[in-house]
């Protein structure tokens, strides 16, 4: 792919939502705004010369960045992403599921509702049709995942309280889910209705349940500190519980090749263990100061992420347990959901601070900034009924305000530096036309 194609994408990316809602946003923010690197900009700036010019801080190359995912009003319990990577799906304690673009970080669509307790499970069908949810309504929903529709009826029959745990089995024709009621139950995807007798075993309500990548088995954790390993066509526990936990065990996930499970634990560890015997597998991971809510291998198994009570998620190498770099922060609460995405190369968490961020697995750097803390350039202008120009202007955390005054011809002048009394920059001159909103990277 050339520099020019690159920057072309990188230049839709980012500026792509204003302009599908106002096209002279081309001319007007596009063009304006874009870093001093960019090659389209400066093939088409000098056509345009009575463009707004930015003074200050304007970037010199692209920032890789994107907007937190925010959109729920209360903790986001699970996220998943779509088989092809480029959706991410959310559920949470605002009983709403929320599908978002992966890369750009825009909600598609209005948020799936239908469930009447918190959603605390969401998982996509092996070929990214379906979403099934859990709820602590009891039920199990599919969803259709490209229009948000429900599909028939909600699947019940866990006696009651939360359904805690919900997962598509790998030819995408089963789900399994966990729940309060201390049972694993199956049920067809089809027809919705349930297989065979619930699983029992467990002494304590199942916090979290897994198939096996080639459909076989289930491995399930629970409060009763054990996971547990089931036979899926039988229905029949396979051998007695791992033990070793000295805390509740909140999730537990297949290794790609089926050959290890990892559990994390309210005791603050991650284990390993051996999915044919049920032996534990070297020393527990250790490192986290809070709970661990959630544990993920990656596609191809050399990882294993978790995130934790202590607000951090954690990467390790699923091969020796050794950490693999420092914990990655940015979460103000607990992350209580951690996924890969397909290719291995990203991280989704969701947490009780309402948010969804996207991670480097490399860099172990967040994608994902916050849009209210304003640590990136941001800005905004926006006409006012008395013909002057109200611009925000933050590069920092300091919102900071500026008022200027729009001629007859539509040139800002005699900008007002001092409006709320905060240090500022200028930042436009000159712009003709002042757009409604003008805001980099996006609206």
């Amino acid at each position: 792919m050339t520099t020019w194609i690159r920057d072309v994408m990188r230049f839709v990316d980012v500026f792509g939502k204003p302009i599908s809602q106002s096209v002279p946003h081309i001319y007007l923010s596009a063009l304006a705004f874009a870093p001093l690197s960019s090659m389209i900009a400066q093939h088409h700036a000098s056509l345009y010369p009575s463009i707004g010019i930015l003074k200050a801080d304007r970037p010199s190359t692209w920032l890789d960045i994107q907007p937190i995912l925010e959109g729920h009003i209360a903790s986001v319990n699970s996220v998943a992403f779509s088989p092809d990577g480029a959706r991410i799906a959310s559920g949470s304690g605002d009983e709403t599921i929320r599908l978002w673009d992966a890369k750009t970080g825009v909600a598609i669509g209005k948020p799936l509702r239908g469930h009447t307790g918190s959603v605390r499970s969401v998982t996509f069908s092996p070929n990214g049709a379906r979403i099934a949810s859990g709820s602590g309504d009891r039920t199990i929903r599919l969803w259709d995942a490209t229009t948000g529709a429900a599909i028939g009826e909600p699947l019940k029959g866990h006696k009651y309280d939360w359904v805690r745990s919900v997962t598509f089995s790998p030819d995408g024709a089963r789900i399994v889910s966990g729940s309060d009621d201390k049972t694993i139950l199956l049920w067809d995807v089809k027809t919705g209705a349930a297989i065979g007798k619930p699983l029992q075993g467990h002494t304590s309500l199942v916090w979290s349940v897994a198939f096996s990548p080639d459909g076989a088995r289930i491995a399930s954790g629970s409060h009763d500190k054990t996971i547990r390993l089931w036979d899926v066509k039988t229905g029949a526990a396979i051998g007695g519980p791992l033990q070793g936990h000295t805390g509740l065990v909140l999730s537990v996930a297949f290794s790609p090749d089926g050959a290890r499970v990892a559990s994390g634990s309210s005791d603050e560890t991650i284990w390993l263990w051996d999915a044919m015997t049920g032996a534990a597998i070297g020393k527990p991971l250790q490192g986290h100061t809070g709970l661990v809510w959630s544990v993920a291998f990656s596609p191809d198994g050399a990882r294993i992420a978790s995130g934790s009570g202590d607000q951090t998620l954690r990467l390790w190498d699923a091969k020796t347990g050794a950490a693999i770099s420092k914990p990655l922060q940015g979460h103000t609460s607990s992350v209580r959901s951690v996924t890969f995405s397909p290719d291995g190369a990203r991280i989704a968490s969701g947490s009780n601070d309402k948010t969804i961020r996207l991670w480097d697995v490399n860099t172990g750097a967040a994608i994902s900034k916050p849009l209210h803390s304003h640590t990136r350039p941001a800005r905004r202008v926006v006409p006012v009924p008395d013909g002057t120009l109200t611009a925000l202007h933050s590069n920092d955390r300091a919102p900071r305000l500026r008022q200027a005054s729009i001629n007859h011809s539509g040139t800002v002048s005699n900008v007002d530096n001092n409006l709320t009394g905060l240090p500022t920059t200028d930042m436009v001159s000159g712009m003709k036309h002042p757009p409604l909103c003008v805001l980099y990277p996006v609206c």
